[in-house]
């Protein structure tokens, strides 16, 4: 097992999970149900996945997780690109999140390598 708290991608992807909140507080009101929705529980999806699989007794378990938080970054990848497509998310905002989420991808994906 391992102590998520520790890890500097659940760090990372608590943090990122935060300027996902705080973004999505300016888009609009109808969106409440839709991309709003969508975006936060992606982002949350990305730490929450990294905390339980530290809590699976074998790295093959963990591994899986790591996957999924992997498959969840990709998900609000597309997310924000549809929300700035929409003009929900001002270009300048796009262009800050999207390294910040590749280095959670990249970190995440070294990680999981390490596993093995």
């Amino acid at each position: 097992m391992h102590r998520f708290k520790d890890l500097e991608i659940w760090k990372q992807s608590r943090l990122f999970c935060k300027d996902i909140y705080e973004i999505t507080s300016s888009f609009p009101e109808i969106e409440k149900f839709g991309l709003i929705s969508q975006l936060r529980r992606a982002s949350v999806s990305i730490p929450s996945n990294i905390a339980e699989g530290a809590s699976r007794r074998s790295n093959k378990d963990f591994a899986r997780f790591l996957e999924i938080a992997i498959g969840s970054c990709y998900e609000l990848e597309t997310q924000l690109l549809i929300a700035n497509d929409l003009g929900f998310l001002k270009a300048e905002n796009l262009k800050s999140l999207l390294p910040k989420l590749e280095a959670i991808i990249k970190m995440t994906s070294k990680f999981k390598s390490t596993l093995k």
